[in-house]
């Protein structure tokens, strides 16, 4: 996920929005590209549960990516040395309204069908999240 407050504040700030203190989250296993027999019509789910009711759901599918993925990681690896190889994340192109917002303690569910399931748990980070006097607090993530 990225962080909507610093993307919103510019959108030159979309790398930083995506790279900070548990940015990333993968699922338990790892299905080699090979073995996925048509990776370009898998279905793609996200919801949102808070308090045990689902607050926001979306579906998307990798049929609309804008570029093949032998692209993406021709482009990955044209500049930068992955000698062990790499994992390539496109996101999920499920993106929530500016009306809703994910708050800490919501669980994020993503499910690439026949692929994977992931699910984590919105949380505060950022130097101002350990110290919850503060007004502004950290920033929002999942």
């Amino acid at each position: 996920m990225s962080s909507r407050d610093i993307e919103g504040e510019n959108p030159l700030y979309l790398p930083q929005a995506k790279i900070y203190d548990s940015s990333f989250a993968m699922s338990a296993g790892i299905r080699p590209a090979w073995e996925v027999p048509n990776p370009y019509r898998l279905p793609i789910s996200l919801t949102v549960t808070r308090n045990d009711v689902v607050t926001w759901q979306g579906e998307s599918s990798t049929e609309l990516l804008h570029r093949t993925f032998d692209d993406l990681v021709e482009h990955l690896f044209r500049c930068y040395s992955l000698p062990d190889g790499a994992l390539l994340s496109t996101g999920t192109g499920i993106v929530p309204g500016l009306d809703f917002t994910v708050r800490p303690g919501d669980q994020i569910r993503i499910t690439i069908e026949g692929l994977m399931d992931l699910e984590n748990t919105v949380m505060v980070v950022g130097a101002e999240a350990t110290d919850r006097t503060s007004a502004a607090g950290g920033h929002t993530i999942a």
